[in-house]
C-alpha cells in the first residue's frame, strides 16, 4: 500500500468535514467528486449552488453529496460576522466590515467555518497564493499552543526507494518562511517531527541541511544551521536531530560513514530541514520531477486547526491527497 493509500484509509475510519472554498476552480470540483466517491471526507463548498451545479454538469462529475453554503443566504452569516468582529476589532475591523469580508472573500468564510466548528479543516490554494490562504488562517485560527511559527512542509513519497522511511520523507520549510533564523528553524524541526509521526507513523530522524557537513565549510549560512541544531537539541531534547549535514551525508549510509561517522542521524534521516525557502522549494520540486515522487503539500503545521495550502500547479489528484491528509490531521486535534 502506498503512503497516500494508507492516509486515505485512515481518513475513512473517522470521516471529517473539509471546506473547499475555491469553487470556481475545475480541479477543485473534480477532486471533491472523487473525495466523496471514495468516502475520504465530507466536503463543504462555499459559493453559489447554481453555478457549482452547472460546473459539475459541464465536467460530468457527481457533486450531489457535497454540501454547498452560500454566504449570502446562509443563516450562519450573522454569527460568523459577530465572531470575526470580536476577533479583529482591536485591529480596527467593524461589524459591517466583517460582514462584507465574509460575503466577498470565500477563503475567510472557509476559515470561519473551521473556527465555528462547522468544518474540521480547510484546503485551498489552487488559485490563490500561499499568503492569501495563510493570512485569514492566522487572523482567525492563530497558532497552536506552544508553537512559535507556522511553517510549510511537503511529504515526498519516492517510488522504488529504500532511503528515509522506505522512500517517504518530510521536507520543510518548502512553502512559507523565506529565511528562518536559528530559533525558527528549531521550531520548524520540532513541528516537522510531530507531523512526520502523525502522518507517516514512524520515528522522525531530523537532518539540518547545509552545503557543509560537520565543519567541512565555513560560512554564516553554515553557522545558522549549526546554531539551529544546538537550539533544537536544547529546547526539544526528545528529538533525534543533527546538523549541519549535506544531503548525501544525511540520507546515504555509506557517505555518512565518511562525512559524519559519529552522527546518529547521518545516513538515516527522513525529515529534512532546509536553510531557507529557496533550498526547500527547489529541493522538493527536483525530487518530484526527476525522481517521479508524489509530493503532497505544501501542508501547513503550527495552526490551531488544520488548513492546508495547495500548489497552484496542482492537479485534481494532488488535491484529493491533500484533503485526505487534512482529514487525518483533523482526527488528531484534541479539543
Amino acid at each position: 500500500m502506498s503512503f497516500i493509500d494508507g492516509i486515505k484509509e485512515r481518513a475513512r475510519q473517522d470521516v471529517k468535514r473539509i471546506v473547499m472554498p475555491e469553487t470556481n476552480d475545475r480541479r477543485t470540483l473534480m477532486a471533491a467528486a472523487e473525495v466523496v466517491k471514495e468516502r475520504i471526507a465530507d466536503i463543504i463548498f462555499v459559493g453559489k449552488e447554481e453555478k457549482i451545479r452547472e460546473g459539475a454538469h459541464w465536467l460530468d462529475v457527481d457533486l450531489t453529496r457535497v454540501t454547498i453554503v452560500d454566504p449570502e443566504t446562509t443563516d450562519k452569516l450573522e454569527s460568523y460576522a459577530n465572531t470575526l468582529y470580536e476577533l479583529r476589532k482591536a485591529k480596527g475591523m467593524t461589524l459591517e466590515a466583517a460582514r462584507e469580508r465574509l460575503l466577498t472573500d470565500p477563503l475567510m468564510f472557509g476559515v470561519m467555518t473551521v473556527k465555528m466548528g462547522d468544518a474540521d479543516g480547510m484546503v485551498a490554494g489552487a488559485c490563490h497564493a500561499t499568503a492569501d490562504v495563510l493570512r485569514p488562517s492566522l487572523q482567525v485560527l492563530r497558532t497552536a499552543p506552544g508553537v512559535d511559527i507556522v511553517s510549510g512542509f511537503f511529504i515526498l513519497d519516492v517510488p522504488n526507494c529504500t532511503l528515509g522511511a522506505n522512500g517517504t520523507f518530510l521536507f520543510a520549510d518548502c512553502g512559507l518562511n523565506q529565511d528562518p533564523n536559528p530559533e525558527e528553524l528549531a521550531c520548524i524541526a520540532n513541528s516537522s517531527a510531530k507531523s512526520f509521526t502523525n502522518l507517516v507513523g514512524q520515528q522522525p530522524i531530523i537532518a539540518m541541511l547545509s552545503h557543509s557537513s560537520k565543519g567541512s565549510a565555513k560560512h554564516p549560512l553554515v553557522d545558522k544551521m549549526v546554531e539551529a541544531t544546538r537550539i533544537a537539541k536544547e529546547k526539544y531534547p526528545k528529538l533525534i536531530v543533527d546538523g549541519e549535514l549535506q544531503t548525501d551525508a544525511a540520507i546515504i549510509e555509506s557517505v555518512a560513514r565518511v562525512k559524519a561517522p559519529d552522527s546518529e542521524v547521518a545516513g538515516h534521516a527522513n525529515v529534512l530541514i532546509f536553510p531557507n525557502l529557496d533550498c526547500g522549494n527547489i529541493g522538493y520540486k527536483l525530487v518530484e520531477r526527476l525522481a517521479h515522487a508524489d509530493a503532497f503539500g505544501p501542508m501547513l503545521q503550527g495552526l490551531a486547526r488544520p488548513v492546508n495550502d495547495l500548489s497552484r500547479g496542482c492537479n485534481a489528484e494532488d488535491i484529493v491527497g491533500v484533503v485526505a491528509l487534512t482529514a487525518v490531521q483533523a482526527q488528531l486535534i484534541l479539543d
